[in-house]
Order: C-alpha cells, then sequence, then structure tokens
C-alpha cells in the first residue's frame, strides 16, 4: 500500500544494509529520478541540479572507482574495514543515484546578478539537497532503503571521465539504494520545543 507523504516521511531513514532486489521496474526508478528534477524547486528557477542515475553493472562500478581511490590513500591496515564497508552495503546494493549541480549554472547566475554572488553556490548547495531529500523519500515510498555518502572530491575526475559527463558538473553526493535487509539503527529525537518556536 502507498505511503502518504507525512508516512514516507517518517519512514525514510538511512539503511545501510541493502540488497540488489527491487520491488519496481527500473522504468519506474526513473520516473522517479526524473519527476524529482522536473518538480523540486530551485532558486531563481536555475534547475541547476544534474541527477545520474546507475544501475547494474554501472552501480557496481561507482563503488569500485570508489574502493580503487580510497586504496591509493587509506593505510593498508585499515583498508580492508573500508573495503568491507563498501562491498557489505553500497556496493551491495540495487543502484546508485549520484547528485550533481551545474557550476557554469551557478556562475551564469554569478554573472547576470552580482548582488547576490556569493549567495549562489549556498543556494545551490540547498537546491541539490532538496533533490536528495525529495528521491530519497520517494525511494523509500517504493520499498527502498537508501543512504548517503560522499565521496566526492576524491572521485570527481573519474567519475566525470568514466560516464564523459560535463566538466562543469560538481558532484555533491552519492546515494545508494536497494530493499532493505534489516532495520535501521535506532533514532533519538531531541525536544521539539526546543527546536520550534510557535508565536501567536
Amino acid at each position: 500500500m502507498a505511503l502518504n507523504f507525512k508516512e514516507a516521511l517518517q519512514n525514510r531513514r538511512t539503511y545501510y544494509t541493502i540488497s540488489n532486489k527491487s520491488l519496481i521496474s527500473d522504468k519506474e526508478i526513473e520516473d522517479i529520478v526524473k519527476f524529482a528534477v522536473t518538480h523540486v524547486p530551485s532558486s531563481f528557477n536555475s534547475q541547476s541540479t544534474r541527477v545520474v542515475l546507475l544501475l547494474g553493472e554501472n552501480h557496481k562500478k561507482i563503488w569500485e572507482i570508489t574502493k580503487e581511490t580510497l586504496r591509493k590513500i587509506v593505510p593498508a591496515e585499515a583498508f580492508k574495514s573500508t573495503e568491507d564497508k563498501i562491498d557489505g552495503s553500497f556496493a551491495a546494493g540495487y543502484g546508485t543515484v549520484l547528485y550533481f549541480e551545474d557550476q557554469s549554472v551557478v556562475k551564469g547566475l554569478q554573472d547576470a546578478f552580482p548582488a547576490y554572488s556569493d549567495n549562489f553556490p549556498v543556494w545551490s548547495n540547498h537546491t541539490s539537497a532538496m533533490h536528495q531529500f525529495a528521491i530519497w523519500t520517494m525511494l523509500e515510498e517504493a520499498g527502498f532503503g537508501a543512504s548517503l555518502q560522499h565521496y566526492n572530491p576524491l572521485i570527481d575526475e573519474e567519475v566525470v571521465k568514466t560516464w564523459n559527463l560535463p566538466s562543469t558538473w560538481k558532484l555533491v553526493a552519492q546515494m545508494p539504494f536497494g530493499v532493505p535487509t534489516q532495520g535501521p539503527g535506532e533514532k533519538s529525537f531531541q525536544p521539539i520545543d526546543e527546536r520550534v518556536k510557535v508565536f501567536k
């Protein structure tokens, strides 16, 4: 049964134990991504977010790139745990969503509106965050578990080269997803009255 928005929001959690199974078709996953990119708002309607959906061998490839990049910088005695984390969690999933922000769009806005120049990179990150949240929540609604990873900028150059992406696309985050194989960890909440103030 489909979740309503509040239920999807409440159930959206970080899942590190995921499988390479899917409860929906690849076309439906693609539709989720395209729906978010079409309808999620952006400052000045900049539409600066770029998203790459990796499935099948391409999903595995991103995590091979990540491992081989980290192998060069992580001490040999510590690399096994890094490799196990990537293989046992992120690479074990069904797919990965890569989030980028097109810096040519940001630069164009800075040139067009110099009074707001310093704000556009910040607003660009806000735009990306909204896309991440929207796609993550819709993946949750479809039965997937996901997490948000940040191996950028270490893997940026290889990612752009491997998938022949524009050099102006700046990698912001990676979201591996798959059907959860166990529940998420416990989540605690700080008192809501300390986080929200209402004045009437």
